[in-house]
């Protein structure tokens, strides 16, 4: 009884210490953990935070010689000129129209593949079929769209000799702008949904198996139970991953286009990265190609919260 006294008065001292106090004893409870935790962070401030001054070169008339320090303001000068561009507004339409198409399908194709390697029971075949999946997120897009290249090729291209056989005529598909945004869309999915399926595989494995089993004494089918148990518990999960996807809206994929772009589809295949890219490095005007840039992380933050508040109203379930 005595014990139980002592530690009901050490539980009421510590809730009744400064809070301040409390923190420096968590942190120094787990300071081994935070010290594994300091290189990550470290990057963070490096590659995320610091780079972040350099946003102040979109409102300035920068010169290389002269550095920021030295170069003169120039106010929202470039912001205008971006919005009487008109490769610019092409550009954005762009990013818009082929973002949309892959946060259907980059979005709903990882879900789709983790439900459907949770149902195998087959081991073997199940762990063959993850790595398989996971592959090509390790593979460069200088490589994946070289190969894609090959494939799409109107001479020796698999897919063109597919064409042939059916009695179709060959075509470069990666130069018709009514194809272009379609592969694009395909090849990202194709790449990118085994690794992004690793999150909702971790999220099914962690649901209570009591559910499933109560499900089954039910009488509840194998779809039943995905549509019932299954996505409800992972609901949380998708909310967040489609959050955190949105973030990414203005950025369609600098990597990926600019390995399988060309001038022929130029008016399709042009986005916000291509854009700044080809400004900024190519031409040398780095007060436009930062001020664009400006542009994609303003409409990116705002899309974020925007999207945060909603889920949450609607699932109770955001990122902050």
């Amino acid at each position: 009884m005595e014990s139980e006294y002592k530690h009901l008065q050490i539980g009421v001292r510590a809730a009744q210490a400064p809070k301040e106090r409390r923190v420096l004893h968590r942190v120094w409870k787990y300071k081994l953990m935070y010290l594994l935790l300091l290189p990550a962070c470290i990057w963070v401030f490096i590659f995320d935070y610091l780079p972040v001054y350099g946003i102040s070169v979109a409102f300035m008339d920068y010169n290389f010689i002269k550095g920021m320090s030295g170069s003169e303001w120039a106010g929202l000068k470039y912001f205008q000129a971006l919005f009487e561009s008109d490769m610019f507004l092409t550009a954005f339409k762009n990013t818009l129209i082929i973002n949309m198409y892959k946060m259907v399908s980059g979005f709903a194709c990882p879900i789709l593949l983790a439900l459907a390697l949770n149902e195998i029971r087959v081991k073997w075949f199940k762990k063959t079929l993850q790595t398989a999946v996971y592959l090509p997120r390790f593979v460069s897009w200088v490589v994946y769209g070289g190969i894609i290249t090959l494939l799409l090729s109107p001479e020796t291209g698999l897919i063109n000799k597919a064409i042939e056989w059916f009695g179709g005529h060959p075509a470069y598909l990666l130069a018709e702008p009514g194809y272009f945004r379609f592969i694009l869309v395909v090849t990202d999915a194709m790449k990118e949904m085994g690794w992004a399926a690793i999150i909702y595989i971790a999220a099914i494995a962690g649901l209570n198996p009591e559910v499933y089993e109560a499900a089954v004494v039910d009488g509840a089918t194998r779809f039943q139970r995905i549509l019932h148990v299954t996505l409800p518990g992972i609901s949380g999960t998708i909310v967040v991953m489609f959050i955190l996807r949105v973030g990414y809206i203005m950025s369609a994929g600098l990597d990926q286009i600019i390995n399988l772009y060309n001038p022929m589809v130029l008016s399709v295949g042009d986005i916000l990265d291509t854009y700044i890219y080809r400004v900024g490095i190519e031409q040398f005007n780095v007060s436009l190609a930062a001020a664009a840039d400006a542009i994609k992380g303003i409409i990116g933050l705002a899309m974020v919260l925007i999207t945060n508040q909603v889920a949450k109203r609607i699932n109770d379930s955001g990122i902050f």
